[in-house]
């Protein structure tokens, strides 16, 4: 087994990683054109214990912070709690859809995940994130495929719809959260981990025990569990979950029937600040625990946007934090949907940022929007 963690490469070595990755793993172009080189990953990635370091410092900055997840890990309940969540792949429960097939056995339900085998699309210091997780290092990005929400509209839709990309092993994945660490990444961002928790926390739980000390984003589409969500508190520190919808009909049309995303999500939210709290971040600009919500605004008011951020003022802080995101644009179905088949124009987006800054929210992160018609 080689000793892929304890590897040092140079910077030739590195920009070579993103032909092998390109070729490869099949990125799609969404994704590339907004990121740096990715991390050099082919042929396995083992992870062994030989050459790794356990480190006895804190991230830059950070003070005193030590992610949640190193404390569980010292004591066992994570590799507990992850033997729970993999439990719950005998009749797969992980998402809101409850599907019930045996992905032990390798079958398949709505999210088209084969069975308890991880896919990977990416992985690489992103960039192209909220200002406070990429810093100047990047934001630790790992692309994990399929998903159970499957929007018409999906900008990832290679990845979501079609699951590019590789079959990877736990340990593999933990080898992946180690190299993005020792290249400067400030944090492991999990994007898409709905439908594998229970293979994250394996993962964790091999990397802590390997000297990870990166803060864990949740980067979800905020359509999860109660029940999984208690199971990750105390693991996750950031929770980055998108409110997509207010409206039910229109989440039901736009991201196969989910018409309960809506209250889902709103539920989720709630927990998932209960558990983080609100995001700030520390004395170096980086983000390090806390809510960060994203919302996308869409042509002809589909997602409710003005209500999104009526429910935030009225039943969270002040001070979350809210991103209003000015990108949408028609990709995969999308043209299909004429009332979705456009960009948003700049009064669409001024209108949300107005209201949400009216309603008292401090905390908004408010994208340039010059470029829009």
């Amino acid at each position: 087994m080689s000793n892929w963690v304890s590897q040092k490469i140079t910077r030739r070595e590195f920009l070579k990683g993103v032909a092998v990755l390109c070729l490869k793993v099949a990125v799609p172009s969404c994704i590339l054109n907004s990121c740096r080189p990715a991390a050099p990953h082919e042929g396995p990635m083992p992870v062994t214990t030989a050459g790794v370091e356990t480190p006895t410092s804190t991230p830059a900055g950070s003070g005193r912070f030590e992610p949640a997840y190193r404390k569980l890990h010292r004591t066992g309940e994570l590799a507990a709690r992850a033997e729970k969540l993999w439990a719950m792949m005998e009749s797969c429960r992980l998402c809101p859809r409850q599907c019930g097939v045996n992905r032990l056995k390798g079958m398949s339900g709505f999210c088209r995940t084969p069975g308890a085998t991880l896919v990977i699309s990416a992985f690489h210091p992103h960039f192209g994130e909220e200002r406070p997780l990429v810093g100047r290092g990047g934001s630790g990005t790992i692309f994990l495929t399929h998903c159970n929400l499957r929007c018409i509209f999906c900008q990832n839709w290679e990845i979501s719809h079609l699951g590019m990309g590789r079959e990877s092993s736990v340990e593999e994945l933990a080898g992946m959260m180690l190299q993005l660490q020792k290249i400067g990444c400030h944090n492991i961002n999990l994007v898409t981990p709905t439908h594998y928790s229970a293979l994250i926390l394996k993962a964790l739980d091999i990397a802590a025990g390997l000297g990870l000390r990166l803060p864990i984003v949740y980067n979800t589409s905020g359509w999860e569990r109660l029940e999984i969500l208690e199971v990750l508190d105390g693991i996750v520190d950031i929770y980055l979950p998108d409110f997509k919808y207010w409206d039910s009909e229109m989440a039901a049309k736009y991201s196969s029937g989910a018409a309960n995303y809506p209250e889902v999500t709103r539920a989720a939210i709630l927990e998932m600040h209960r558990q983080v709290g609100v995001a700030k971040p520390g004395p170096d600009g980086i983000m390090y625990r806390g809510l960060m919500i994203r919302h996308l605004v869409m042509p002809n008011d589909v997602a409710g946007s003005e209500k999104v951020m009526e429910w935030i003022a009225e039943n969270l802080p002040k001070d979350t934090y809210v991103n209003i995101m000015s990108q949408y644009t028609p990709l995969y179905k999308a043209y299909e949907y004429p009332e979705i088949s456009r960009r948003i124009t700049r009064e669409e987006y001024v209108r949300v940022v107005k209201k949400a800054q009216e309603l008292g929210l401090t905390n908004l992160d408010i994208q340039g929007y010059w470029w829009l018609e």
